[in-house]
C-alpha cells in the first residue's frame, strides 16, 4: 500500500489515486512490486532533523529515503521536505506539483535500486526521472 501524510504541515494537493497507480507502473518497469510505500511530507526543520539523526548531515535535502525492501518487492519510508521542494522549483523556474512530482518518483526509483552519488550516476537518475514522469503526463 502507498499512503501519503503529512507531519506538521499542509497536505500538498497531489492526485493520490493517479500518483499510486502511477509509482507502481514506476516500479513494474524495473522488475518490481510496490509493497508498503509511505510517504511523509515534512518540512525543512523536520528534513534537517531527520538528516542529522539517522545519516549524520548537517544540511537540508529534497528527499530522505529509507528503504526496506526485500526480494522483488519495494518497501520504505520517503520523507519530502515541501520547503526544499518549493526552493528548487523557485530556483529552478519550473512549477511546484512538477518539482513535488520529480521528487515523489526519485524515491520510488531509489527504492528500485537506483543511486545518484556519483555525477553519472545522478545524470542517469535525472534520465530516469525524466522518463517517468513522461509516463505520468500520459497516463
Amino acid at each position: 500500500m502507498i499512503t501519503f501524510t503529512a507531519d506538521s504541515i499542509e497536505m500538498p494537493h497531489i492526485n493520490t489515486a493517479l500518483i499510486k497507480r502511477w509509482l507502481k507502473t514506476v516500479a513494474a518497469g524495473y522488475s518490481k512490486k510496490a509493497g508498503d510505500i509511505n510517504y511523509i511530507f515534512c518540512s525543512d526543520d523536520k528534513i534537517l532533523e531527520i538528516n542529522l539523526q539517522f545519516l549524520k548531515h548537517n544540511y537540508y535535502t529534497d528527499i530522505i529515503t529509507f528503504d526496506y525492501s526485500c526480494a522483488g518487492t519495494i518497501n520504505g519510508d520517503i520523507f519530502i521536505s515541501v520547503d526544499t521542494v518549493a526552493s528548487n522549483a523557485q530556483e529552478r523556474s519550473i512549477n511546484f506539483t512538477d518539482e513535488l512530482h520529480r521528487v515523489i518518483v526519485h524515491g520510488v526509483l531509489h527504492l528500485t535500486g537506483q543511486n545518484d552519488k556519483q555525477p553519472d550516476d545522478r545524470a542517469e537518475m535525472t534520465r530516469k526521472e525524466n522518463l517517468a514522469l513522461d509516463t505520468l503526463k500520459n497516463m
